[in-house]
C-alpha cells in the first residue's frame, strides 16, 4: 500500500499511521515535497524554484507544463512504487495506492501512469476536472487558480493548457486498475461533479461510496473501514 497525502500535509509521525500495517499490508506513506506545515508535519523540500504564483502550490510553474509543481509530485508518486517494489517482502502483483483529497488525485495519476498498480482508492479526490472545479468550488485550493487568473487575465489559455496535462480525469481514463472511490455530496473543496468526472472516466472496474451529508472530510474512519474490507477481499488478505 502506498498512501499519498492531502494538500498542505506531510508524512506525519509513524505512530499516527498504523491501520494499514495493522490490517496486514506493507505500508509506504509518501511525504509531499514542499508541503507538510499546515496540518501534518513533513520534511521533504521542493528545491525547484517558480515564476510568480499565488501562495500555495496550485500555480507554481503553471505557465509551463515542464515546470509545473504537480509534474514533480506525480513523478514522486511513481517513484514511491519503485521504492516499495524493491523490498523483498512486497508482492509486486498486489500493489495498491490510496489517498484523500490531493492524495486521491495523486493516486489516480499514479494509477494511470503505472500499470503495476492493481488497485486505486481515491477518497474525495482533488485535481479533477479543473475547468469545472474553478467554476464551482467555494473553498481553496482551486480558488488559488481563480485568484491568479484574476490578475493574469491574458494567461487563461496557457494556464488551462498546462492544467490539462495534470487533470486526473485524464489519468483515470488511462487506468486499468480496479478502483474504489468516495465522494462527499456537500463537498465545497472538491465539488462532487468533479469527482464523478474522474469516476465516470475510470477505465477499470470501479465502485463509488457516497457520503450524502458530508463536506470535504468525507467518510474518514468509515471510508477507511470500507477500504480495508474491499482491498482485503480483492487481494486475499484476511
Amino acid at each position: 500500500m502506498v498512501q499519498y497525502i492531502g494538500y498542505g500535509g506531510g508524512r506525519g509521525l509513524a505512530h499516527e499511521q498504523l491501520h494499514w500495517a495493522a490490517s496486514g499490508f506493507a505500508y509506504f506513506r509518501m511525504d509531499t515535497r514542499g508541503q507538510g506545515s499546515d496540518w501534518s508535519v513533513g520534511g521533504t523540500a521542493d528545491p525547484v524554484g517558480s515564476t510568480s504564483s499565488i501562495p500555495g502550490f496550485m500555480t507554481r510553474g503553471v505557465l509551463d507544463k515542464s515546470d509545473y509543481y504537480y509534474r514533480r509530485l506525480f513523478t514522486d508518486g511513481v517513484r514511491a512504487i519503485d521504492a516499495l517494489i524493491g523490498l523483498d517482502f512486497v508482492d509486486p502483483e498486489r500493489i495498491a495506492v490510496c489517498g484523500d483529497s490531493q492524495g486521491g488525485g495523486i493516486s489516480l495519476a499514479v494509477g494511470g501512469l503505472d500499470p503495476r498498480v492493481k488497485a486505486v482508492m481515491p477518497d474525495v479526490p482533488f485535481l479533477c476536472d479543473f475547468p469545472r472545479a474553478v467554476q464551482t468550488a467555494v473553498r481553496d485550493p482551486y480558488l488559488e487558480i481563480v485568484r491568479f487568473l484574476a490578475q493574469h487575465r491574458e494567461k487563461k489559455a496557457k494556464v488551462f493548457e498546462t492544467l490539462s496535462y495534470f487533470d486526473c480525469v485524464n489519468f483515470a481514463r488511462q487506468s486499468k486498475a480496479t478502483a474504489l472511490f468516495s465522494v462527499a455530496l456537500m463537498d465545497e473543496v472538491c465539488p462532487p461533479s468533479t469527482v464523478y468526472g474522474a469516476f465516470n472516466a475510470c477505465g477499470g472496474e470501479k465502485v463509488i461510496v457516497e457520503y450524502e451529508f458530508n463536506n470535504h472530510e468525507g467518510g474518514q474512519g468509515c471510508q477507511e473501514r470500507e477500504q480495508m474490507a474491499w482491498l482485503g477481499a480483492l487481494f486475499g488478505v484476511d
